[in-house]
C-alpha cells in the first residue's frame, strides 16, 4: 500500500496513531528505580540538570550513611519509623523520576511525622546536617497531617552531603499545613529531593521552598488533589552564586474540580566572569500546570522572577500550562529574567547610600514579596541573614546599622 492509500481497514488499524492521547502528561509512576531509564540528558525532564554533578545519587548505589537529626516536636506530634514493608507506605504517593524511586528503595523505610488534629500548633522543626560531602545518603520522610489538623513543618538541611530525597506529605480533609523546606547546605553539598503532596477535600498545603546553598540542588515538586476544594500555594526562593546550580520544578495536577493553585518563585544569580565556565551561576524553574477535563471550576496562576546580578549567569524559565476544559474560573503563568536595575542603584547612591549597601537593599526588596508571606518571623530573619551572606556583606562588616 502507497503511503498516499488510506483504506478503511488501514484507517481502523492506525486508529492509535492518530486519536488524540488520553494523558497529555504522561508518568512514570513506581517505586521501582528499574522502571525509570538512566537519563541521558536529552529528556525534557532532564535536560537542563548538569548529570554529572548527580552521578553518584544517579548511580543508586545503597548506603548506610545517615545525616545527623535533630527535632522540637510540639505537644501531640508522633515521629516514628516505619519499616520498608509497612503497609501505611503503600498508599502515599508514588515517585515520578529515577532519583525519588532511588531515594525510596534505598532509604529501607521512612521517618514518619504524624499531627493530629489535637496537636499543638507550634512549629515542627526537623534539622538535618550532613558532616561530609561524600556520604551518600537516602531518606524518605513521610509527613502525615491528619483531618482537621493545623501544622507548620520546617525541615532545615545544613552542612553537606550527596542526599537523595523523597518526601511524602498528606494534608488531610479540612487540614491545613505550611511546609517549609530549606537548602542551606555548605557549598560543596548535592541535593536531589521530590516533595510529593497530596491534598484533601478542603485542605490548604502552602509550600516555602528555599535555595541558598549546595553545589547542585535540583527540588521536584508534584501536587495532586484528592477531592474538590483543595488549595495549593507554592513559594520559593533560590540565589545561585559561581558554579552552583540550583533547580526547582513543579507540576501541579487539576484532575478534580473546584480546586485552587499559586505559585511564585523568584531568584537571583551572580556569576565571576573572570572563573569562565567555573564561574557561571545556574538557575532553572519549570513551572507544569496541568488541568484536566474533569477539572471544572480550577483557578490556577503561576509566576517567576529572575534578578540577574552580574555577567556570566543563566537563567531559564519555563512555564507550562496544559487546559482540557474550558469551564474553568481562570488560569495564567508569568516569567521573566532581567538584569540588575542601574537606575535604582543610582538613585540610591544619589542619596548617599553606598553602592554595596544599595544592592543589598534592592536585593533585599525584590525577595520581600515572597519571605513575608511565608508568615514565620524567626525563618524570616534567617533567611534575609542568609541572604546578606551570600551577598558577602558579613565578609565585608556591612551590618544593619547601614541600611539606616
Amino acid at each position: 500500500m502507497s503511503a498516499s492509500t488510506v483504506t478503511p481497514e488501514s484507517r481502523e488499524r492506525d486508529v492509535s496513531l492518530t486519536a488524540p492521547a488520553k494523558d497529555h502528561a504522561p508518568r512514570i509512576l513506581s517505586r521501582d528505580p528499574a522502571d525509570f531509564p538512566v537519563p541521558t540528558g536529552r529528556e525534557e525532564e532532564w535536560r537542563f540538570t548538569p548529570l554529572r554533578r548527580f552521578a553518584r545519587l544517579m548511580a543508586g548505589a545503597p548506603s548506610t550513611e545517615h545525616l545527623t537529626w535533630s527535632s522540637e516536636t510540639p505537644v501531640g506530634v508522633v515521629i516514628d519509623e516505619l519499616a520498608a514493608d509497612d503497609p501505611a507506605l503503600l498508599g502515599l504517593p508514588l515517585p515520578v523520576d529515577r532519583l525519588s524511586a532511588l531515594a525510596v528503595a534505598n532509604a529501607d523505610g521512612a521517618v514518619r511525622v504524624s499531627i493530629p488534629e489535637s496537636a499543638a500548633t507550634e512549629p515542627v522543626v526537623l534539622r538535618l546536617h550532613g558532616d561530609s560531602a561524600e556520604a551518600l545518603v537516602w531518606a524518605h520522610v513521610v509527613i502525615d497531617v491528619r483531618p482537621f489538623a493545623q501544622a507548620t513543618v520546617v525541615l532545615e538541611h545544613t552542612g553537606s552531603a550527596q542526599y537523595g530525597e523523597h518526601l511524602s506529605v498528606i494534608v488531610g480533609d479540612g487540614a491545613t499545613l505550611r511546609l517549609v523546606h530549606l537548602q542551606l547546605w555548605d557549598g560543596d553539598a548535592v541535593h536531589a529531593a521530590h516533595v510529593s503532596a497530596r491534598v484533601g477535600r478542603d485542605a490548604t498545603f502552602r509550600s516555602f521552598q528555599a535555595s541558598l546553598g549546595g553545589s547542585a540542588v535540583r527540588v521536584l515538586e508534584t501536587v495532586e488533589y484528592a477531592a474538590p476544594g483543595g488549595d495549593a500555594e507554592l513559594l520559593g526562593i533560590f540565589f545561585s552564586k559561581a558554579g552552583q546550580h540550583l533547580e526547582h520544578r513543579m507540576l501541579i495536577d487539576h484532575a478534580v474540580p473546584h480546586c485552587r493553585s499559586n505559585v511564585l518563585y523568584k531568584g537571583a544569580l551572580t556569576g565571576d566572569p573572570a572563573a569562565g565556565e567555573a564561574g557561571i551561576a545556574r538557575s532553572v524553574w519549570i513551572g507544569d500546570v496541568l488541568i484536566r477535563a474533569a477539572a471544572v471550576g480550577t483557578e490556577t496562576y503561576e509566576l517567576n522572577r529572575n534578578l540577574l546580578l552580574s555577567q556570566a549567569t543563566r537563567a531559564d524559565s519555563v512555564p507550562n500550562l496544559e487546559i482540557e476544559t474550558g469551564e474553568i474560573v481562570g488560569a495564567g503563568h508569568a516569567s521573566a529574567t532581567g538584569r540588575f536595575d542601574d537606575e535604582q542603584l543610582f538613585y540610591l547612591e544619589s542619596r548617599g547610600i553606598p553602592a554595596d549597601v544599595a544592592t543589598r537593599l534592592v536585593v533585599r526588596g525584590f525577595f520581600a514579596e515572597v519571605i513575608t508571606r511565608l508568615g514565620l518571623p524567626e525563618w524570616e530573619s534567617l533567611l534575609q541573614d542568609r541572604l546578606d551572606s551570600e551577598l558577602g556583606f558579613e565578609a565585608a562588616g556591612v551590618d544593619d546599622e547601614a541600611d539606616e
